[in-house]
């Protein structure tokens, strides 16, 4: 498990509050964030730590370029929130411009890079531009590779997830703002057919609202109360390096690896292109509204079938109030690395530029992605349950996106005028006939 900050959690669970938050991770913290600074009063909780999962475990990066068309409005938002994020929590998150290349070996995937360029980027005014081989050089300096080019976008950034998000907790808590660790959400009660409380392992709290940010469990939180949400876990693996002079600032993914330079001096070291994707037996129930993902991406994924399909299957889909839950039985879910993967990383970053020749890895870590049919977030209201609201499903982008996934949502739950359309982000596109399918906009 990789090294985050723990916060001190709050001791006393009120018995009511105006909106309560299941989840702790980034786009939970950040709704919460943005409710208490408009005055209401907010509760957070919270299975396991605050980020313990995949908001802590991703890659940091915070990027415009090669995003679905469908999130590039939310992007920018969440990117100008962003930029004033050390100020408005007052500590520091790691955030940092650096500007992000993707890096191509040939014409084709230049030709690929080119038309995002032109379908997605000038049409939203983002400074994204292909750079030549020469250019490519002088910004990875040290390469033992020439490349064709790239896709580089100077104003993309990033930032520490083990330090942002318990940053952004903090600030919460200062504002008012309550968050309890280690307090699984069981359920929900209605009066008059709207969400009326949340029932915790520790105790229940009336509220008139409730926001899901439950990640990779919002498809078994749902499901408990009869609402179907496609959602699998795909698994992620990364790295990171002792600190180390790579001679780059820039992150960019090129050919087997991706890069990007540390608060800490190190180097985050992942695989750009495989990931696993562990058959459970949600594999098979949701085979229909996968498949076109595992189409359009199955090269860079791998099936595998071994003991985390057992573990599912071992945890139960149906519960009452006064029983312990699947949340209780597994407070952190801190899979294996697949380390043939990381091997792989590993030895292309090697050969590919000597100054990480000798780099020392100072941990490995897995994570398990939640994703969606077509590879965008939840945003929205669940209008089969009158007063729950969600922000799951973000399929990899979530610490990108945070920071505008948050003020959106609580701009949708107190019925602002919103920030950026929310259309793409209902949860009724599973079910409306839409058919929503993955797209970079290529």
């Amino acid at each position: 498990m990789p090294f985050i900050e723990k916060i001190a959690p709050n001791d006393v669970l009120p018995q009511r509050a105006d909106v309560v938050v299941i989840g702790a991770g980034i786009a939970g913290i950040m709704t919460a964030l943005e409710l208490a600074e408009r005055g209401l009063s907010v509760v957070v909780v919270e299975k396991g730590e605050v980020a313990a999962e995949q908001s802590s475990r991703n890659w940091g990066w915070c990027r415009q370029m090669g995003r679905d068309p469908r999130e590039i409005p939310l992007i920018l938002e969440s990117l100008a929130l962003w930029r004033g994020m050390n100020e408005r929590v007052n500590a520091e998150t790691g955030f940092r411009t650096c500007g992000i290349a993707y890096v191509a070996d040939d014409e084709k995937e230049m030709a690929k890079h080119e038309a995002w360029l032109k379908n997605s980027a000038v049409p939203h005014g983002i400074e994204s531009r292909l750079i030549t081989s020469d250019q490519v050089a002088q910004l990875l300096p040290g390469s033992t590779v020439k490349w064709a080019g790239a896709l580089y976008t100077p104003s993309d950034a990033r930032a520490e997830p083990f330090i942002a998000v318990p940053a952004m907790a903090r600030a919460l808590q200062k504002l008012g703002g309550k968050i309890f660790t280690s307090c699984a959400a069981r359920g929900l009660e209605t009066s008059a057919g709207h969400v009326s409380a949340v029932v915790t392992e520790r105790g229940t709290i009336a509220c008139d609202s409730v926001v899901l940010a439950g990640g990779y469990w919002s498809r078994r939180f749902l499901h408990n109360m009869g609402v179907s949400f496609p959602q699998l876990g795909v698994l992620g693996s990364v790295m990171r390096t002792a600190p180390l002079d790579g001679g780059f600032t820039t992150s960019f993914s090129a050919g087997k690896f991706t890069a990007r330079k540390r608060l800490d001096g190190g180097y985050t070291v992942t695989h750009n292109f495989v990931s696993v994707a562990d058959i459970v037996p949600d594999s098979f129930r949701l085979l229909m509204d996968f498949l076109p993902v595992f189409m359009l991406d199955w090269r860079g994924l791998r099936l595998r079938l071994g003991k985390r399909f057992i573990e599912e299957a071992k945890l139960a889909r149906r519960w009452s109030m006064d029983e312990v839950s699947p949340f209780e039985q597994v407070r952190i879910l801190d899979p294996e690395p697949a380390q043939w993967i990381l091997d792989e990383a590993t030895a292309a970053i090697k050969s590919t530029f000597p100054a990480f020749q000798n780099m020392q890895i100072a941990e490995k870590w897995g994570g398990v992605i939640d994703a969606t049919p077509d590879a965008v977030p939840v945003i929205s209201p669940i209008t089969q349950k009158p007063g729950l609201f969600m922000a799951s499903g973000f399929s990899g982008h979530g610490f990108g996106l945070g920071p505008g996934a948050g003020k959106l949502m609580a701009q949708i739950v107190t019925g602002e005028k919103p920030c950026v359309d929310p259309h793409p982000f209902r949860f009724s596109r599973f079910s409306d006939g839409s058919r929503p399918r993955p797209t970079t906009g290529l």
